[in-house]
């Protein structure tokens, strides 16, 4: 330890209404422990450990049974499992820490053998995405071409955003963040390659940022704009997205939008941007007047970077919060963050999961 850091991560910050103690989140993290759907206490223990962080943003959750597409992956459209959620939530909430659902409806990155009896892959146009998907039962398995969405399905599937945004409340969340990132099924709504429709949902870039935009719209009424958020990845090309010529235009447009919804936050995911055309990261700040997150491989060096410019209002971290569950005392402190074992995060079980120590006991051995 070599002192205490000063900087604006760990101010406070109003997110709307709900007070944050710093400006540090964790991000979303897929961790495939939820055995049968339903979050278990397992996952109590890794929430609880990490609740120091600002905001925490949950694993995606799904919205319904057509949005599973990874194997053990959670929902919170059953009783049962908002029962399970309400036990994390708890946790979190005892502990001092702030947590926000991410509802993830997974669209055609998605096979059928991880899905449930009755469940079906659908995506906004028939076009797999490239590459495989582990499943427990048969191992990897080549991506399943989705069902175009027909528009009673399309219709359908917004108002399950509705449902579980209202269920993820009753679950005792603070507020949802809606996952319109890394190539699931918002995304697949915003990108001409994976969007082909000739309906009122595709085409013109007006067209392709509607369904977005109607399920941000439809969940800030039904829980209230304070409690919403939603992850962004502009020029991602992750889950075989393709980039595309009005990506630019797509998310000047689709952001403006949002701002007119003054939901709580845009968490976006920053690193292709920055690539590709880091003006869009300040448009979306310029469109958007709510609290802005930025993530992707941040450092305590670099986060406090965009604070103090005001280029962001929070930073996020993934992996780091992985391995050091009291990641923000290890920043603040200047204590070496343990490294994250990659083979181990998507495995079911604790190892590599809720064995990471704290700063403190690996002192205590060390003493």
């Amino acid at each position: 330890m070599k002192g205490q850091t000063i900087s604006k991560l760990f101010e406070g910050i109003n997110l709307n209404n709900i007070k944050l103690n710093i400006r540090i989140a964790m991000a979303p993290m897929t961790r495939s422990r939820a055995i049968g759907y339903v979050p278990n206490d397992l996952m109590v223990k890794y929430y609880q450990q990490r609740a120091s962080a600002g905001l925490i943003i949950t694993e995606g959750i799904a919205p319904s049974p057509n949005g599973l597409g990874y194997a053990r992956i959670a929902g919170i459209y059953s009783q049962e499992q908002i029962d399970g959620w309400k036990k994390i939530t708890d946790v979190v909430h005892a502990e001092g820490g702030k947590i926000f659902a991410q509802l993830m409806h997974v669209g055609r990155v998605a096979h059928p053998v991880n899905m449930p009896a009755g469940a079906k892959v659908l995506a906004p146009s028939a076009v797999a995405a490239t590459g495989e998907i582990w499943t427990d039962a048969e191992g990897m398995q080549p991506y399943a071409t989705p069902a175009e969405m027909n528009g009673e399905e399309l219709q359908a599937a917004i108002q399950e955003f509705v449902n579980t945004s209202k269920n993820s409340i009753e679950a005792g969340f603070d507020g949802i963040e809606l996952h319109g990132a890394n190539g699931y099924l918002l995304e697949q709504f915003l990108n001409p390659h994976t969007n082909t429709r000739t309906d009122a949902y595709g085409g013109s870039v007006e067209n392709r940022i509607r369904f977005v935009v109607e399920v941000t719209k439809r969940v800030a009424e039904a829980i209230g704009k304070e409690r919403v958020g939603i992850r962004l990845s502009p020029y991602n090309q992750f889950n075989g997205m393709s980039l595309y010529d009005e990506v630019f235009e797509t998310y000047d447009k689709l952001t403006k939008e949002i701002g007119k919804l003054d939901i709580a936050y845009i968490h976006l995911v920053d690193y292709a941007a920055r690539q590709y055309n880091a003006d869009l990261i300040d448009i979306i700040r310029s469109n958007f007047s709510g609290t802005y997150i930025l993530n992707a491989g941040y450092t305590l060096e670099r986060a406090n970077e965009v604070l103090e410019a005001g280029v962001a209002d929070m930073v996020s971290f993934g992996s780091p919060f992985i391995s050091n569950p009291d990641l923000p005392h290890r920043l603040q402190n200047n204590i070496a963050l343990t490294q994250p074992d990659p083979s181990l995060f998507f495995t079911p079980g604790e190892q590599g999961y809720i064995d990471y120590a704290f700063a403190a006991e690996t002192e205590n051995a060390n003493a």
